[in-house]
């Protein structure tokens, strides 16, 4: 119940903004219109102090997005990220009570869950391929386990059946007394980014072609009799695979441990599209026809819609550096240096008007005696620069983050600004709501640094200066996909209710020049405006 009443409670927030939209337009309108009509006017600029400053992100909840990372990824600020995945798995409609046959005996198993990735040509007659949110190039050891851990539907401790939530922190999965069989290791995994051929055996036993899939982790699972005839074939007619509940809770999924490789400090990760139509754990089995002829190719499949949650570990060294922040974070000056990591990393909180002789300023020039605005607010930004210092060993535009995003943190939803942009990409997010928030600027050349990021506000101001809308704190977030503005829960957090999905997503971290008075001005975070104003 308690998402549903996120979900209304969401709805409700934008229905008020849509409205205020209309409503600021028109106040908008009304106020152009006036200076039109004036024959002398002026357009300058002001700048304003803000006070930003860092908060740490506690454990996210990570049951069931839209997409999950297997992988250690390396960050050369923020050191090692381990992403491990726990998931059910459950029969694809159709092959509850299944039906074996006579003999049925296993002849191999294998888990496929492809890669996200477009079509970039053809070579011959193999289709090429980009594969997306790949991080890394060096080898990490990966485990996959049956898990003897239940991933519940819903809060046995609530009286209104509220969905389970689990949490980035979570390490009851992987502990020994809930890891079951091993199914597959592979002390040098890499992602093959190449296009996969799927063979089976014919009724004469040969191999042949069958299809070809797009990128896809695809391996072969434990190769024995035993264990899939004692899970599968001795149970048929029993309780156990004859619907879903019986299933979760008697075959409970698969455990995905990722490790660096014994003294590496790089990896990579990889995110899963397990959600994918092409995913799924398909068993192959042999029976014997009514004729005594051998039946090849049978199948029993599972696919990957039930519940799924993944951990997030980060390095010990980071932990204690992103676990101080709140401690040292300066609420009323704003910090020297902000620290933004995406997943269970940091944010900064922005203040435009902490301090009340900046409202009070602001107010005076942008407010006539009766509290009708004096001025046109053009455009108003916020500008972010990259800590280049801090950032010197990022080498190459890759360890970037491309993307941040502004909420208000008292409604959880982006800042209007957010809604206005109408250059919604959903083929390519990165270039998708670009004039509310720009992409990383960088130096020329393919190993230059980042240079700022740069969030558009104007209309947020505007309904701050025409409509008396309250001013909230807002968050900067990373974001690996602006259109991803659903929300994760934070874990135990008063101020902080929820992140967007985006972020929780998001492997990258970078650091930012703050807004305390020891930045440089020309680089510090400030609220610039733009306006017009009638020259009397």
């Amino acid at each position: 119940m308690k998402k549903i009443i996120r979900t209304f409670k969401f709805i409700g927030v934008l229905s008020l903004v849509v409205i205020a939209f209309v409503a600021c337009e028109n106040d908008y309108n009304s106020l152009e219109s006036d200076i039109e009509g004036i024959q002398n006017f002026e357009t300058n600029s002001d700048k304003f102090a803000v006070v930003a400053y860092n908060k740490r992100v506690n454990p996210v909840q990570t049951n069931n997005l839209p997409s999950n990372y297997i992988g250690v990824y390396s960050d050369p600020i923020y050191k090692q990220t381990i992403n491990n995945v726990i998931t059910q798995a459950l029969p694809t409609s159709g092959y509850y009570s299944p039906d074996f046959g006579t003999d049925p005996v296993f002849r191999q198993a294998y888990l496929t869950i492809p890669y996200y990735s477009v079509e970039d040509g053809t070579s011959g007659d193999e289709t090429k391929y980009k594969v997306d949110s790949i991080y890394g190039t060096a080898p990490i050891k990966l485990t996959i386990y049956r898990t003897n851990f239940f991933l519940r539907d819903y809060n046995p401790d609530s009286d209104n059946t509220a969905q389970q939530l689990y949490y980035s922190n979570n390490e009851e999965f992987g502990i020994d007394s809930n890891l079951g069989e091993k199914l597959y290791e592979n002390f040098a995994f890499l992602p093959n980014e190449s296009e996969q051929i799927i063979y089976e055996e014919d009724e004469t036993g040969n191999i042949q072609e069958v299809s070809r899939i797009a990128p896809s982790l695809r391996v072969p699972l434990l190769n024995t009799n035993d264990f899939w005839k004692t899970l599968l074939f001795d149970k048929q007619g029993m309780p156990e695979l004859s619907n879903p509940n019986n299933f979760k809770d008697y075959f409970r999924g698969l455990y995905f441990k990722s490790e660096p490789q014994d003294g590496s400090t790089e990896g990579t990760a990889i995110m899963l599209n397990f959600l994918s139509s092409a995913a799924n754990l398909t068993v192959y089995y042999d029976n014997t026809g009514e004729d005594g002829e051998i039946v090849t190719n049978n199948k029993f499949i599972m696919n990957f819609q039930g519940n799924r949650a993944s951990t997030i570990t980060v390095d010990p060294i980071t932990n204690s550096l992103l676990n101080n922040l709140n401690a040292t974070a300066d609420k009323v000056n704003g910090d020297q240096t902000l620290y933004l990591k995406g997943g269970d990393g940091a944010i900064a909180v922005v203040n435009l008007f902490e301090d009340p002789n900046v409202l009070a300023d602001f107010n005076a020039l942008y407010r006539n005696s009766n509290g009708s605005p004096s001025r046109l607010i053009n455009e108003a930004n916020l500008v972010f620069y990259v800590d280049q210092t801090a950032t010197s060993v990022m080498t190459g535009q890759i360890q970037y983050p491309n993307r941040v995003i502004l909420y208000d943190l008292k409604n959880n939803i982006p800042i209007v600004d957010y809604f206005y942009d109408g250059t919604t990409n959903t083929t390519d997010p990165v270039d998708s709501k670009t004039y509310y928030s720009t992409k990383l600027d960088f130096e020329p050349g393919t190993n230059g640094q980042g240079i700022k990021y740069k969030i558009r506000l104007t209309e947020h101001l505007n309904n701050i200066l025409l409509k008396d809308s309250t001013n909230y704190e807002l968050g900067l977030y990373l974001t690996t996909n602006v259109n991803q503005i659903s929300n994760s829960y934070v874990l135990d957090d008063g101020d902080l209710d929820g992140i967007p999905i985006g972020t929780v997503l998001s492997q990258k971290g970078t650091v930012l020049q703050g807004s305390n008075l020891n930045v440089p001005e020309d680089k510090r975070i400030q609220l610039e405006i733009y306006y017009t104003q009638p020259d009397n």
